[in-house]
């Protein structure tokens, strides 16, 4: 076959407009594990993502911190926002009263306001499963928010547990478990 067989395929333009960007989804990341666990790799990302210019949001549903909350997010560097719930404790238990229902519920309003505003590149949602799990954040709202986001904001979702509908929703999932001698059968 000679070169002259092969077609070419010309593309010519009228116009100077540039080419449209597509607009990249955004990726859906879930972290799981078997308890209670800060998860080193994800702040990791989201320290690495920092530094290279881009907005991170770390929203922690279930661990107080006094004097935080949404009006007081912690900066811990320039492009790292951290916030946690207005509650001087940390949540374990369905079992809470009127206040802290309260600050969780305006917390998970603004993680939901930041996600549709794409006032951020990355959102941590930390300890979101269990929230679900113990009833504290509904799951229907939870999942009408990641089947809606905004193409261009990363998710990474963390907790003990998540519902397979979110699950199935996720483009990747990290189940983080024991492995040793004292885990062998």
């Amino acid at each position: 076959m000679s070169d002259s067989s092969i077609p070419v395929l010309t593309l010519t333009s009228n116009s100077n407009a540039p080419a449209p960007r597509l607009a990249l989804p955004g990726r859906l990341q879930i972290h799981l594990a078997p308890q209670r666990h800060f998860f080193a790799e994800v702040m990791a990302q989201a320290l690495r993502l920092a530094g290279q210019g881009q907005r991170v949001l770390v929203v922690q549903f279930l661990k107080g911190g006094i004097g935080q909350g949404p009006d007081a997010p912690m900066r811990l560097v320039e492009h790292l926002d951290w916030v946690r719930c207005n509650l001087a404790r940390c949540i374990d238990t369905p079992d809470i009263d009127t206040s802290e229902a309260e600050a969780l519920q305006t917390l998970w309003q603004v993680a939901q306001d930041a996600v549709r505003a794409k006032q951020y590149n990355l959102i941590v949602l930390d300890e979101l499963g269990l929230a679900i799990h113990l009833d504290l954040i509904p799951l229907v709202e939870v999942f009408a928010l990641l089947q809606n986001r905004p193409a261009g904001v990363d998710l990474i979702l963390t907790g003990t547990d998540m519902p397979t509908p979110i699950l199935d929703l996720a483009d990747q999932v990290t189940q983080m478990r024991r492995v040793g001698p004292e885990t062998v059968a």
